[in-house]
C-alpha cells in the first residue's frame, strides 16, 4: 500500500471511530437529563481522540506543547457556554449559536497571541469559573422534555466531530503543537446539542445542559495541565491515560455529591 493510501485509512478510521464515539455518547446525554448529560458532554469525547491521534504522530514534546496551548482555551469554552445560554433564553439556535461561537473564536484568536506558561493558563480558566459559573447558576434546574430523534441526527454529529479530527491530524504536522492544541479543543459536542437539541426542545432546556457543564469543564481544564505535566515526564502514553483518569474522576466526584445532596434533600 502506498504512503498516500495508508494515510487516507488510518485518517477515515480514525474518524469513524472519534464520530461513533462521540454520537454514543450524545445520545447518552439526551436520555440522562441536563446534569449528567452535562458530566458526559464535558468528559473528553472530543479533545481525548484527537490528542490520542496526535500521540500516535507525535512526541511527548509536541503533546504537552499542545496540552499548554489547550489550557487557556478551555477558558474560552466557558465564555462560550455562558453566551449561548444567555442567548437561547430568547434566540433561535442559530443566532445563538453563531454568536457563542463567534466569542469562541475571538478569545482563541486573542490566546493564540499570547505566549502561556502552566501558571497562566491555570489563572486564566480560574477567573473564567470565577466569572461564569455564579452567573449560569440561575439557568441550571430545566426539565428535560423528551427528546424525538430525526434522520439527520446521527449523521450531522458524526461529520461534525469526524471533520475536526480530520483537520486536527491533517495540519497537526503543518501548523505545530499550539495551533493543534487549540484546534483539539473546539467544542464540537456543544456546538453539536446547540444545533440539534435547541430546535426540538427549546433554547432553556438545552443551555441548561451547558450550564451544569461549567464545573465539569473544571475538571477538563484540570486534566488538560495534568497532560501538559506529565507528558513531559513520562510520555505521552502516561500522560494521557493520568489526563483521562482526572477527568473522569472529577466527573464522578460531581455526580457522586449531586447524590449525596439529592439524598439530603429527600
Amino acid at each position: 500500500m502506498s504512503p498516500e493510501n495508508a494515510f487516507l485509512l488510518t485518517l477515515v478510521l480514525r474518524m469513524v471511530i472519534t464520530a461513533a464515539f462521540v454520537v454514543t455518547a450524545s445520545i447518552i446525554t439526551e436520555r440522562s437529563g441536563p446534569v449528567i448529560g452535562a458530566l458526559i458532554a464535558t468528559l473528553p469525547i472530543s479533545a481525548g481522540p484527537s490528542y490520542l491521534f496526535l500521540a500516535l504522530d507525535h512526541d511527548a514534546a509536541f503533546i504537552a506543547e499542545g496540552a499548554l496551548a489547550s489550557l487557556p482555551i478551555n477558558a474560552a469554552t466557558i465564555f462560550l457556554g455562558l453566551t449561548y445560554v444567555v442567548l437561547a433564553q430568547r434566540h433561535n439556535a442559530v443566532i445563538s449559536c453563531l454568536a457563542a461561537v463567534a466569542v469562541w473564536i475571538a478569545l482563541a484568536s486573542i490566546i493564540r497571541s499570547v505566549h502561556w506558561t502552566l501558571t497562566g493558563g491555570l489563572t486564566v480558566n480560574a477567573i473564567a469559573y470565577a466569572i461564569c459559573v455564579p452567573l449560569l447558576a440561575r439557568y441550571r434546574h430545566v426539565k428535560m422534555p423528551p427528546v424525538v430523534r430525526r434522520w439527520y441526527d446521527i449523521p450531522l454529529r458524526a461529520s461534525l466531530v469526524a471533520t475536526l479530527v480530520a483537520t486536527v491530524v491533517t495540519l497537526s504536522g503543518w501548523v505545530g503543537p499550539k495551533v493543534s492544541g487549540i484546534l483539539a479543543l473546539f467544542p464540537v459536542v456543544f456546538t453539536s446539542m446547540m444545533l440539534i437539541l435547541h430546535p426540538r426542545i427549546g433554547g432553556p432546556p438545552t443551555a441548561a445542559v451547558l450550564a451544569n457543564s461549567a464545573w465539569g469543564l473544571i475538571g477538563l481544564g484540570l486534566a488538560i495541565a495534568v497532560l501538559h505535566v506529565a507528558a513531559l515526564r513520562f510520555g505521552s502514553t502516561i500522560g494521557l491515560s493520568l489526563a483521562l483518569a482526572t477527568c473522569v474522576g472529577w466527573n464522578l466526584a460531581l455526580w457522586w455529591n449531586g447524590r449525596r445532596k439529592a439524598a439530603r434533600a429527600e
